[in-house]
């Protein structure tokens, strides 16, 4: 199933990332970047092992991992989180957990684009890409 989300995407619609991001504590300067952000994501497999690559102009990220072990994850915004990823049904969730805290990222395609919704503390931003 994570084979449906290999490929190439880039950002067409992005709602509520900034309360998305401040409720993480994330500063008003790394918010405006974040919101001005056209990020491509990249999703492979090499093997058992998925890499996921989120390209911006300003900050990029790569994570590989294997489908639910726990991985080490400095994410965009600089935390460092202990991240797990699962396939659950047809939807990739992502939890990322740091200082008693957890995040939760889950990726869906519906209608050939890849919708992912960002959860914390009951703020939730909802972002849809396109293949490229």
């Amino acid at each position: 199933m994570v084979d449906a989300f290999c490929a190439t995407w880039t950002l067409v619609d992005s709602q509520n990332l900034d309360e998305f991001m401040k409720a993480l504590g994330v500063d008003s300067a790394i918010r405006q970047m974040g919101n001005d952000a056209k990020p491509t994501i990249v999703i492979s497999h090499e093997g058992d092992k998925v890499v996921l690559k989120t390209l911006g102009s300003v900050i990029s990220t790569e994570i590989s991992f294997k489908l639910g072990e726990e991985f080490d994850e400095t994410t965009a915004d600089g935390r460092q989180a202990k991240s797990t990823v699962t396939l659950e049904g047809e939807s990739l969730v992502h939890i990322q957990r740091w200082d008693d805290k957890e995040a939760k990222i889950v990726r869906e395609i519906k209608d050939g684009k890849m919708i992912n919704t960002l959860t914390f503390e009951g703020v939730q931003s909802v972002r849809t890409y396109e293949k490229v």
